[in-house]
């Protein structure tokens, strides 16, 4: 569907991908080929607030007002669809399209499989520098999907929430940690990496097995809230997303995650499984 709109102005394609240790490469990549028609977003400058030293996590989520900035310099406004794609299944691109959501941008979606099915597709690319656009975009109410630090334990302790951490299972249990200083997970926490979101190919399961998969793991799921977490909150969305299409509608992220909750000292963190 979008290789039809390649050339409507009133769909914005945004090329997402971001390699966490190597911050520059997304962007290369990007400058080197990209979907045709497409503008780069950088996670850490555009998807990204600024990190507070001891306070917050390595993705702090911006304020409602810079998003309308970001967003606006995109040209985004009420009449565009917006099409977001990264080369790692959608991990990044989740987080523009949550961040869209949001802020009540409904026209937006993530391109299934990516770069590299757009790649094996043989579909149109460019490596030439697309022109600037300039949009004003209109933001709602922020949705009520987030959830902070100091909601979690109380909540865990009543009970009232699920809360998922989706990164992978070794970093759940603290046997490595790649990235963040202290290894581990927050207490009470269930792990179901993100990647069970997608088919062997890399492509988005459908809806309905993805609730049939979740219900097998977490059947709580339909009565308690699910808290999404991962390392800095940009994961977090990729699961968001699953759960959306799987009809579950009683979910936000915390979007400090693992990385936030790490800075304070004073909270509990566990290894192993739960």
């Amino acid at each position: 569907m979008l290789a039809e709109h390649l050339e409507d102005p009133d769909w914005i394609i945004i090329d997402c991908r971001f390699n966490l240790i190597f911050p520059e490469k997304g962007e290369k990549d990007y400058q080197e080929e990209h979907i045709l028609g497409a503008l780069y977003v950088h996670l850490d400058r555009d998807l990204a607030g600024p990190v507070q030293k001891g306070r917050s996590g390595r993705h702090p989520l911006p304020d409602p007002q810079t998003c309308i900035q970001t967003f606006s310099s995109l040209g985004i406004n009420d009449g565009k669809q917006v099409v977001a794609y990264d080369d790692s299944g959608g991990a990044i691109a989740a987080r523009l399209w949550w961040m869209l959501q949001w802020l009540g941008h409904e026209k937006s979606m993530l391109l299934d499989g990516g770069w590299e099915q757009w790649k094996h597709e043989e579909r149109p690319c460019s490596g030439k520098r697309e022109s600037e656009r300039k949009g004003e975009f209109n933001a709602k109410s922020p949705k009520p999907w987030i959830f902070d630090a100091e909601q979690i334990s109380p909540s865990m302790k009543n009970g009232e929430i699920l809360l998922l951490d989706v990164r992978n299972s070794s970093r759940f249990r603290g046997e490595k940690e790649p990235i963040d200083p202290i290894a581990g997970h927050i207490p009470g926490a269930k792990n179901e990496p993100f990647q069970v979101n997608l088919d062997s190919n890399g492509l988005w399961k459908k809806g309905k097995d993805l609730r049939r998969q979740y219900l097998e793991r977490f059947p709580e799921l339909e009565q308690k809230k699910c808290v999404i977490y991962c390392g800095s909150g940009v994961t977090a969305c990729h699961t968001f997303f699953a759960l959306k299409e799987a009809g579950f509608n009683n979910h936000s992220i915390y979007p400090g995650s693992w990385s936030e909750w790490i800075s304070d000292p004073s909270r509990p963190i566990a290894v192993g499984e739960e």
